[in-house]
């Protein structure tokens, strides 16, 4: 591996695995991921959505190892930061991990932009 490519992926690989891990919180335990993130109790079709969710985002974690296209890592984080951002400044949810949730995102997607512009190995 070229010494170029280590910081893209080991960036990569932490955040393919932080939303990979996020997924599989939302498949086994949505509620909880949806009061510690929204600050309300998942009920209903939003427990399905989440679930759904949770696989998605163990899917993108896995779409996103090294070798792989980082486009969809990069568009979910600045997506989600964007989209997570707005709950909190709506009022419309705000549970007690929403913003150091915008920052991980913000970080996590500054962090890949910077990677991949400094050499790193291209999508």
């Amino acid at each position: 591996m070229a010494k170029a490519q280590q910081p893209m992926n080991r960036v990569l690989i932490f955040a393919a695995a932080a939303e990979a891990a996020t997924g599989l919180a939302l498949l086994l335990v949505p509620s909880v991921v949806g009061r510690l993130l929204l600050g309300d109790e998942l009920n209903g079709i939003a427990v399905v959505v989440a679930r759904v969710a949770g696989i998605a985002l163990i899917s993108l974690g896995v779409a996103c190892l090294p070798g792989r296209a980082r486009a969809g890592m990069l568009t979910y984080g600045a997506a989600v930061t964007l989209y997570l951002a707005y709950l909190g400044s709506s009022g419309a949810s705000s549970g007690v991990l929403l913003w150091p949730a915008v920052a991980v995102h913000a970080i996590l997607t500054m962090l890949l932009v910077r990677a991949s512009t400094s050499g790193g190995e291209k999508s």
